[in-house]
């Protein structure tokens, strides 16, 4: 009785293949969320991400008049730090003939450095020092390109305005153009750059002899040895949250804002005041938030360590404390007790 076989093409991967790569592939979607709660702590206040917003904002406002001509755009200062911009021409709306923008910490492109990082270091098959080098060129990858789509705006907004001059609904291009690219082209760009470095570098194959490996390319453990550093950065967490309370407890503007807030709610007032008083004390609590989550990754990222096996796949070993050996006596007699007038009549060993 004949038998019929079935034979599947090189490279192919079986069911069973592709639900272990599945399984393995499942912890990234986790990681990210936790990457997402981190980043929503830390950017809870408006400009936490300052030093980031101020460059990008700066070299926004150098390639809008370099490209669109000179005095095209103007920066200022947005809540104390330099990050607004404000584009001019006739047709632009307003009695100012200006739109108005300025660099948030969502507008720095940082959120897509930390997705794009997340899933670069979470895959497997490929050496710790190549990831690094792939995060260090597909953030600026990113940056480049949320450069580019922030100098965009300004042509956008000057078509539909020479169009429709001196009306607002001559922005409503320029905003469509930032809510989709915001909601969906970076996401769709990510994933496409992820997927083009995956398989450009051998990601499948690396991926499948990973997920068929027995040994665990590593694990987290308790750290069994402490040194000055690891207590001085403990010191530090524990001085992030001295400051994370302080922030809402002696902050003579948070007292003061919340005090207006009360006096707010109380008679029911609606005014600038208000507002202002909100969005002081909105970033008071933000600040505290965003230093508490710090510490929180200083005391974890100290307590917790990733150990690798060796070339043999042999775990390191916890540390501990050597046991002094006994010392040896000396000479090839030993010391006899009592007296000597007991051991004269005795024979030497």
């Amino acid at each position: 009785m004949a038998t019929q076989t079935t034979t599947r093409p090189d490279g192919d991967m079986s069911w069973k293949e592709v639900g272990e790569l599945g399984l393995r592939y499942g912890r990234i979607p986790l990681a990210l969320i936790c990457v997402k709660i981190f980043y929503w702590f830390l950017t809870i206040p408006s400009d936490t991400l300052a030093p980031i917003q101020v460059t990008e904002a700066w070299l926004w406002n150098e390639l809008t008049n370099f490209l669109y001509g000179e005095g095209s755009s103007v920066i200022s200062h947005h809540n104390g730090w330099l990050t607004r911009i404000d584009f001019v021409h006739p047709s632009f709306p307003g009695p100012f003939d200006t739109v108005g923008l300025y660099v948030s910490d969502e507008c720095a492109g940082v959120h897509e450095m930390i997705f794009i990082s997340t899933l670069v270091m979470m895959t497997d098959g490929m050496s710790q020092r190549f990831k690094l080098k792939s995060v260090a060129v597909m953030c600026s990858i990113v940056y480049v390109l949320n450069l580019m789509r922030l100098v965009a705006f300004y042509p956008i907004a000057l078509e539909g305005c020479i169009a429709n001059p001196d009306q607002q609904a001559c922005l409503v291009n320029m905003w469509t153009f930032h809510q989709y690219v915001y909601e969906w082209g970076f996401l769709v760009v990510l994933v496409l750059m992820w997927m083009v470095w995956f398989f450009k570098f051998g990601g499948p194959e690396g991926t499948l002899k990973a997920a068929k490996s027995t040994n665990d390319s590593w694990r987290i453990s308790r750290r069994t040895t402490w040194e000055p550093k690891h207590w001085a950065i403990l010191a530090f967490a524990a001085l992030f949250v001295v400051l994370a309370l302080s922030n809402i407890t002696t902050n003579e503007e948070a007292i003061e804002a919340k005090q207006t807030l009360d006096v707010c709610e109380f008679s029911n007032l609606i005014s600038a005041e208000c507002g202002n008083a909100q969005m002081r004390w909105d970033d008071a609590i933000g600040y505290a938030w965003s230093l508490s989550a710090i510490s929180m990754v200083m005391v974890g990222g100290t307590v917790l360590v990733i150990q690798r096996p060796d070339e043999f796949g042999n775990w390191p070993e916890p540390t501990s404390e050597a046991v002094p050996e006994p010392l040896k006596e000396k000479g090839h007699y030993k010391k006899k007790s009592g007296s000597w007038n007991k051991r004269s009549t005795q024979e030497e060993e």
